[in-house]
C-alpha cells in the first residue's frame, strides 16, 4: 500500500491499463519543460527537498559557538482529481476501448502547472522560473517567419556572448510553433534554417505566449521529481470512481544566463 491507494480501488487491470496509458499519451505531448532541463529522480514519495548546498550563518544563540542552517529547497506535490463512471471502467474488462477524456483534462492540467513552474516560476512555492529569473533583454518576435532564423541567431549569439555554451534549445508556445512549421521560402522549410542554429532540440511548449531559447548543455536547470505522475485512488461513490493525478516536484535555475526569451510584439509586458 502507498499514498495511491490503487489496490483498493475497484478498477480491473484492463481499465488501469487504459488509464495509465491515456495518461501516459497526454504527459508525453504536453510536458516541454523537462525535455529542456535536467531530470533529478524520480526519488518517490519520502523525498522532501533539494540539498541547495548553501549554508545560512546564524548569531550564536546559545550554542556557545557558531553555527548555520542548510539550505534546501522543499518539493511541492500536486494533485489533479477526477472521476469516471464504474459502469465504462467495467466495459475494459469485456473489451471495449474507454473514452477517457476527463483523464486527458486532468493529465493536460497537471503538465501545465509543471510547466508554468518551469517556465514561470511559483513564488508561493519558493521556485524561479526561466523566464523571470533571465537577465537579457527579451527579442521580439518578428510576423514574418521568414524573419525566424535571424532571430534565433541573435538569441543564440547572446547566449554566446554571456558564456553560455550550445547546443542550444527552442521551446515553443503553441502559435509560434505551429505557424514555424507551416513556413517556408522558396520552397524551403523554415524550420529547417533555424534548427541549424541549435544542435539541440525544438519542443512545442502549450503554456508559453511566445519561446525561449536555452542552453541544453546541461547544468542549468534542474528539475527534481519526487514521485512522478501517477494516477491514483481516492474513493467512489453512487456509480463513479474518484481518482487523481499526482506528482512532486522541485525546480531550480542554476545558471540565470542560460536562456533568452522571444516575446511577440502583441504582448505588452
Amino acid at each position: 500500500m502507498d499514498l495511491l491507494k490503487r489496490d483498493l480501488a475497484p478498477i480491473t487491470p484492463e481499465a488501469w491499463k487504459q488509464i495509465d496509458d491515456e495518461a501516459r499519451r497526454v504527459l508525453r505531448l504536453n510536458l516541454a519543460g523537462r525535455k529542456l532541463a535536467d531530470l533529478d529522480g524520480p526519488h518517490g514519495w519520502e523525498h522532501a527537498a533539494v540539498n541547495t548546498g548553501q549554508l545560512a550563518l546564524r548569531s550564536d544563540g546559545g550554542l556557545g559557538v557558531p553555527w548555520g542552517l542548510r539550505g534546501v529547497l522543499p518539493l511541492i506535490e500536486i494533485r489533479v482529481p477526477f472521476r469516471v463512471p464504474m459502469m465504462e471502467l467495467d466495459n475494459a474488462s469485456r473489451g471495449a476501448v474507454l473514452d477517457l477524456p476527463m483523464v486527458v483534462e486532468a493529465a493536460e492540467k497537471a503538465a501545465h502547472a509543471e510547466d508554468s513552474v518551469i517556465f514561470d516560476g511559483f513564488k508561493a512555492g519558493g521556485f524561479e522560473g526561466i523566464i523571470p529569473s533571465c537577465p537579457h533583454p527579451p527579442i521580439a518576435i518578428p510576423e514574418d517567419y521568414a524573419d525566424y532564423p535571424s532571430v534565433v541567431g541573435r538569441a543564440v549569439e547572446t547566449l554566446r556572448q554571456a558564456g553560455v555554451n550550445g547546443p542550444y534549445a527552442l521551446a515553443l508556445g503553441p502559435d509560434a510553433y505551429a505557424g514555424l512549421a507551416q513556413a517556408a521560402e522558396d520552397g524551403h522549410p523554415i524550420r529547417e534554417r533555424v534548427e541549424h542554429f541549435l544542435d539541440g532540440p525544438m519542443v512545442l511548449a502549450p503554456t508559453l505566449d511566445g519561446a525561449v531559447l536555452l542552453s541544453h548543455r546541461g547544468g542549468d536547470f534542474q528539475l527534481c521529481v519526487g514521485q512522478d505522475m501517477s494516477v491514483g485512488y481516492a474513493d467512489h461513490a453512487e456509480g463513479e470512481v474518484h481518482l487523481f493525478l499526482a506528482e512532486s516536484f522541485a525546480f531550480r535555475v542554476l545558471d540565470r544566463a542560460a536562456a533568452v526569451v522571444l516575446r511577440p510584439r502583441r504582448t505588452k509586458k
